[in-house]
C-alpha cells in the first residue's frame, strides 16, 4: 500500500471495534519526534509552505517537515496566511 520510503510506513491501521465494526479504513497518525535544531521564521502574508521548503531546504517537496515541526497546527494551511502574519513558526534542520 505504501512505498518503502514513505514516512507513514510504520503507522498502524485503525483496529476494528470489539464487535467487528470497522472504525476507519485508514492509518493512525504517525509518530513525530521533537524537532532538533530549528530556525524561527516570522510568517509573511504571502508565504507558502512549498516556497519556504524551497528556501530552507532547496526542495519544495519537503514542506511536510515544517508542518511536523509545528504540531499545534492541525492542518498545514493553518500555518500561513494573513491571520498568521507576524507570528513565528519553526523550521527544523534536516538531520543528515
Amino acid at each position: 500500500m505504501l512505498v518503502k520510503k514513505s514516512r507513514y510506513k510504520d503507522a498502524g491501521a485503525f483496529e476494528p471495534l470489539t464487535d467487528g465494526t470497522e472504525v476507519f479504513a485508514g492509518l493512525r497518525p504517525r509518530a513525530i519526534g521533537e524537532a532538533v535544531g530549528v530556525v524561527e521564521h516570522e510568517v509573511r502574508a504571502t508565504d507558502r509552505l512549498d516556497r519556504l521548503a524551497r528556501h530552507y531546504y532547496n526542495d519544495d517537496r519537503l514542506w511536510w517537515r515544517i508542518v511536523d515541526a509545528n504540531p499545534q497546527f492541525v492542518f498545514g494551511a493553518d500555518l500561513l496566511g494573513e491571520e498568521m502574519a507576524g507570528r513565528v513558526i519553526l523550521i527544523p534542520k534536516i538531520n543528515e
